[in-house]
C-alpha cells in the first residue's frame, strides 16, 4: 500500500504553492504546484542541487543553457549554481523537488527575474 507522506509545511506563492514533506541534514523535499500560465523566478543556488521530478501537468524549463519541455515523467536535475525555472504552459505543473545540500533555507535563492517584483 503506498501512503501518503503529511505535509510539514504550506507556502502560498503568487505563482502557486509549496508543501514541504521532508526536512533533514543535507535533504528537503517539496511537492510543488505551479498555477497554469505562472512561472518561477529565474533563479539559481550556491549551496544545494535540485532534483525534480514532474508528476502532472506540462511545463517549460529552464535549466542553465537549456529551454525545454516537461510532462508528467520527466526528471529533471540543476546542478548547484546553474539558472533554472518552470513555467506552468497550459495546466498546473505538479512536481517534487528534492533538495540535496550543505544548506538548504529559503534565502539561498538569488532572482535574476522575478515577475512578481521579489
Amino acid at each position: 500500500m503506498i501512503q501518503r507522506m503529511d505535509v510539514i509545511t504550506r507556502d502560498d506563492r503568487p505563482w502557486g504553492f509549496y508543501e514541504v514533506l521532508l526536512t533533514e541534514p543535507g535533504i528537503q523535499i517539496k511537492r510543488i504546484t505551479v498555477t497554469a500560465g505562472k512561472r518561477l523566478s529565474l533563479q539559481t543556488h550556491q549551496h544545494r542541487e535540485e532534483n525534480w521530478f514532474i508528476t502532472a501537468g506540462r511545463g517549460m524549463v529552464t535549466n542553465a543553457d537549456w529551454v525545454y519541455t516537461v510532462t508528467a515523467g520527466a526528471k529533471v536535475q540543476i546542478a548547484k549554481g546553474a539558472k533554472h525555472r518552470i513555467e506552468a504552459l497550459d495546466e498546473d505543473v505538479v512536481f517534487y523537488e528534492v533538495q540535496i545540500g550543505d544548506y538548504l533555507g529559503e534565502d539561498d535563492i538569488v532572482r535574476l527575474e522575478d515577475d512578481y517584483g521579489r
